[in-house]
């Protein structure tokens, strides 16, 4: 393929446009003679004299005048497919579907007001709220997904991210549970308890379990369900308890009137703290709308936790 010098497009608009091999090297920064030798180059890869003297001014071929807007036009695409950080964005026109893969308590409390961020500022986007049934990075490689919420995986280093809030772990029991009675809740009180944990997996341990397991502990888990939700309904109405994340109880719970009837407690453990994350694949990372997307996500997490 023979090269081509992309350069010269940009200097042939400019020497169409002024018409002026002075006026041309002062808008591209060059000397008059080396616009002239640019004018040179023109000539042979064109094969047509483009701009010719008439009296003191230079006046364009019917070639050149048949090109002139062609050549404006594709400058300018060119200069924004490799730039594309210079495209404007319209949001009040954006007309674009973003996939959120996220876990029911995110959808659950997030949803809402990022719907509403996004929706008074671009009418016509959509979103999707996607399940999130494991940590498979694939849906980002592949481009079904824009965004993904959730704990960042260390197995694919390629994968963006950013920090939306830190939680941690804390322990429900019903009120009136024989857990609140007889002393302070230490570890032996804790595992002599019945659990029912949330995995969407359905596995029966979890990172509680491996903390328990290193102190040389091991609890009871009787019930393994799908969501918080789930597993905050069974305690209500039982002596099982459970663990939810900190800043998440309240979003789980689709009746306000169960507050009352809940308790939350310190975990006798301490358990590794849990950093909430957006992660995008890098070729949307310049992209204006995707820009736009997650600053709001970010900003609409922020916000509602009163960070």
């Amino acid at each position: 393929m023979e090269t081509m010098d992309f350069n010269l497009l940009t200097a042939l608009d400019v020497l169409l446009a002024e018409a002026s091999v002075t006026g041309a090297s002062r808008k591209l920064g060059l000397s008059p003679s080396a616009m002239s030798r640019t004018l040179a180059r023109l000539r042979a890869a064109t094969g047509d004299p483009l701009l010719v003297r008439a009296g003191r001014h230079l006046v364009p071929t019917p070639y050149a005048a048949e090109i002139h807007d062609r050549v404006h036009e594709l400058t300018r695409d060119v200069r924004s497919i490799l730039h594309p950080s210079c495209r404007e964005l319209d949001l009040a026109t954006l007309d674009r579907t973003f996939t959120i893969r996220a876990n029911e308590g995110f959808v659950q409390f997030f949803a809402s007001p990022l719907v509403k961020a996004v929706m008074d500022v671009a009418p016509r986007a959509r979103l999707r709220f996607a399940p999130k049934p494991d940590k498979d990075v694939q849906p980002l490689r592949e481009g079904r997904i824009d965004l993904e919420i959730g704990v960042r995986s260390e197995s694919a280093p390629e994968i963006r991210s950013r920090l939306l809030f830190r939680d941690e772990f804390i322990g429900v029991a019903r009120v009136g549970h024989p857990i609140f009675s007889g002393g302070p809740i230490n570890v032996e009180r804790y595992i002599a308890c019945r659990h029912v944990i949330t995995s969407r997996r359905g596995a029966f341990r979890g990172p509680v379990d491996d903390v328990l397991e290193a102190m040389g502990h091991r609890r009871i888990v009787s019930v393994v369900v799908p969501g918080f939700p789930d597993a905050l309904r069974i305690v209500n109405s039982s002596d099982l308890i459970t663990h939810v994340p900190q800043s998440g109880l309240g979003r789980h719970i689709i009746d306000p009137a169960e507050t009352k009837r809940l308790r939350t407690f310190p975990l006798p453990i301490r358990t590794p703290e849990i950093a909430v994350c957006m992660m995008w694949h890098p070729r949307l990372d310049a992209d204006p709308a995707h820009q736009w997307l997650r600053e709001t996500v970010h900003k609409s997490c922020r916000t509602l936790l009163g960070n």
